[in-house]
């Protein structure tokens, strides 16, 4: 073979010097040129939207000297363990954490808890030449900054072998705190099961969002998942098929923990979700008793809705709702139990009624506050008790009136309108997962709703915040349920935590595409909405 002598000594100079620059990070032979890949990220391109932004001075690198360094906390080590573990597999550093008086004035990355007017989830990032210091009054603070932090390097540190960088974090400072205590997500896993690993994947996409809610609907007419020892036909005969007539599955006691333990160690709360007195189907298959003929129907694996009640008269009935409530209540840490209330057509207003005003006090003797879609609000919602808001932009006055009224009243809202935040719904006619019934709802359609105003005459201190429910009738993989999720579930999370002034689709849209690459980065499938400009592949 002839052979190229062609390279002169200079030659060889150049290429062993660009050798030893693509080696330190700072060049990438094949790929950018290295002015262009040493350009920070700015510290306002991170979804959702910072409450402050102050960008200035020069950036912090990472380099093979950074450390981690940690308040001598468990809690606060296990925030930077959890960093280092995002960190370690891309960059190829060693980033070592140390902690208590081993962490001062010794720059890299450091993670602080102080007083300040930070509150429950708010932080402070500070970056320049000497190190990035994250600032809260507690945990969960620190957490929420982790995840600005991530935004801020490159997308490649996402992935799971070592990249080649630059690792920089724009100069500047963030001041950044939710405008809503309750940024939720809901998981349908009664239409179509999800295995904890499955779950505990959306957890992890959820948090990168700030997302602190994770709302598991757990029963429905095709299926019940959540294993309950005082009626074990729930789990094992109601929770035995799916739509389409899938084999099911239900959560042992000891997955269900499982999965309340990783979503706490990402900072979300879960909501369990018994739905009651209609979507009742598989509790009313699994147990004749529950039905007033005293007669158990068959399983069901249909999308219609509406037809099945639990037998309001029956004294059985608030045995078992006592029970289950019991039960779940002792397995869920959390503030919250969700008792359902929606489209219960088979169930009269008069039986409506009597149920909630039975049940709502049940919740209350294990501990829980009452959430309930927003036909509670027909009924006599408990003290302290949150409506969650499903209608539409075209809902009649007189049903928005209702849960006005009930929030002037004192009721809490959470808001999920879904023409809006229902992430089941089509895109566009062509999109081949989702429903559309509540119409095709695109990412600007997704995004562009304001929570404070949305429903007139509710006062501001009754919202609690936003929800952005996925319903599973015609999902049955984690590719379906992130296609339907992302690109807009980012946006439901900038809507419960981002001020209301940084509200704005041009500018949203742009940091919206800045994300690609990192869910590129995280194996995520998501809908590339002709409404955004993406980056070139």
């Amino acid at each position: 073979m002839r052979r190229n002598h062609g390279t002169t000594p200079k030659t060889t100079r150049i290429l062993g010097s660009l050798l030893l620059l693509a080696a330190a990070g700072v060049f990438t032979l094949g790929a950018a040129p290295a002015a262009q890949a040493a350009v920070p990220t700015p510290l306002d391109r991170v979804v959702p939207a910072p409450a402050s932004v102050r960008p200035g001075g020069a950036p912090y690198r990472l380099t093979w000297a950074t450390g981690v360094h940690v308040d001598d906390s468990a809690e606060v080590r296990r925030i930077g363990a959890y960093l280092t573990g995002i960190l370690r597999p891309s960059t190829g550093y060693p980033l070592p954490i140390t902690t208590g008086q081993d962490a001062g004035g010794t720059g890299g990355i450091r993670l602080h808890l102080a007083q300040g007017d930070f509150g429950a989830e708010g932080y402070r990032l500070h970056s320049d030449p000497a190190g990035v210091t994250i600032t809260a009054s507690a945990p969960a603070g620190l957490f929420h900054g982790v995840q600005t932090l991530r935004q801020l390097l490159p997308a490649a540190v996402e992935k799971k072998s070592a990249q080649a960088g630059p690792w920089q974090i724009a100069g500047g400072t963030v001041e950044d705190r939710p405008r809503y205590s309750y940024r939720g997500a809901m998981l349908d896993v009664s239409r179509h099961f999800f295995t904890v690993a499955q779950v505990k994947r959306y957890i992890d996409q959820l948090a990168l969002y700030k997302i602190n809610e994770l709302h598991l609907h757990l029963s429905d007419d095709q299926g019940w998942r959540i294993a309950v020892d005082s009626w074990p036909r729930l789990a094992t005969y109601g929770g035995s098929t799916e739509v389409g007539g899938g084999e099911g599955g239900y959560y042992t006691k000891a997955e269900y923990r499982e999965i309340v333990s990783y979503a706490a160690s990402r900072y979300l709360e879960v909501v369990p979700e018994i739905d009651m007195p209609g979507h009742t189907n598989a509790a009313l298959a699994s147990y004749a008793e529950l039905n007033c003929n005293g007669t158990a129907p068959p399983l069901y694996t249909g999308t219609q809705v509406g037809f099945s009640s639990l037998c309001v008269p029956k004294e059985v009935t608030y045995t078992f709702a006592d029970d289950v409530i019991r039960e779940l209540a002792a397995l869920t840490p959390g503030r919250y139990l969700h008792i359902g209330g929606d489209e219960a057509h088979s169930t009269s207003h008069a039986d409506y009624v009597k149920f909630m005003d039975r049940v709502q006090p049940i919740v209350a003797k294990y501990g829980k506050t009452v959430i309930g879609w927003h036909q509670l609000t027909g009924a006599h919602p408990a003290k302290g008790a949150l409506a969650q808001y499903w209608g539409l932009d075209s809902t009649s006055a007189a049903e928005k009136a209702q849960v006005v009224q009930a929030a002037q009243n004192g009721t809490g809202l959470i808001l999920s309108p879904a023409d809006r935040v229902y992430l089941d719904m089509k895109y566009t006619s062509s999109t081949g997962l989702g429903t559309k019934w509540a119409g095709y709802v695109e990412v600007q359609r997704s995004y562009d709703w304001n929570p404070g105003t949305y429903l007139p005459g509710a006062p501001a201190s009754a919202i609690q915040g936003v929800e952005a429910p996925l319903w599973s009738e015609t999902l049955r993989t984690t590719a379906d349920i992130e296609y339907m999720a992302f690109p807009r579930l980012p946006g439901a999370a900038e809507l419960g935590w981002s001020p209301a002034a940084t509200h704005n689709w041009n500018t949203y849209k742009l940091r919206l595409a800045a994300q690609a690459p990192r869910w590129d980065a995280l194996g995520i499938t998501y809908y590339r909405s002709p409404q955004v400009p993406w980056p070139e592949n």
